[in-house]
């Protein structure tokens, strides 16, 4: 919440002079947790992703999330390269949870528009990468609901930072 207000000072002290209202906090106020708590009602799938994916992200991603040498990340592929001297961080290899992928398309996306997709188009473009990734099938349905249930394939490749420092303060 704090980075919530933080930015919303920002915000309103930059463009108009004024304290935000409570409608333009809100709109800045999306965090979405990997249980899917924050999640926005919606659907898609990844035939519906397809043309919007095409006509939002092929550019910087490539035709199927290969990615731009240099330039734009992959987001298929990868999986088993974690261990290697190589790694590739795709969707697919290393994010562990599809909340997290929603989430990143939802706020950043596509980069010289973010946050200009609706939530189903989300859900969608979502659906078509965990499916590019042999995550899910082209048909499943993709919601508020069953999104948190996907299992991404990295969801146990990360551990606890058990460094006493790094525990949350209550």
């Amino acid at each position: 919440m704090f980075e919530v207000l933080l930015l919303s000072s920002l915000l309103s002290q930059a463009v108009t002079g004024r304290p935000a209202s409570a409608e333009e906090i809100r709109k800045f106020d999306i965090t979405v947790f990997p249980n899917g708590k924050g999640l926005p009602a919606g659907k898609g799938t990844a035939a519906d992703g397809k043309e919007i994916y095409k006509a939002k992200c092929a550019e910087c991603h490539n035709e199927k999330g290969e990615g731009r040498d240099q330039q734009y990340p992959r987001l298929v592929g990868g999986v088993g390269s974690l261990t290697t001297p190589k790694p590739i961080k795709t969707v697919g290899s290393y994010w562990p949870h599809a909340t997290t992928v929603w989430d990143t398309i939802f706020r950043a996306m596509p980069y010289e528009t973010p946050r200009t997709l609706k939530p189903d188009e989300v859900y969608a473009v979502t659906a078509l990468l965990l499916h590019w990734n042999g995550i899910i099938t082209e048909t499943f349905e993709l919601n508020e609901k069953t999104l948190p249930q996907v299992k991404m394939p990295n969801r146990d490749g990360f551990i606890p930072d058990a460094r006493p420092y790094q525990k949350l303060k209550k």
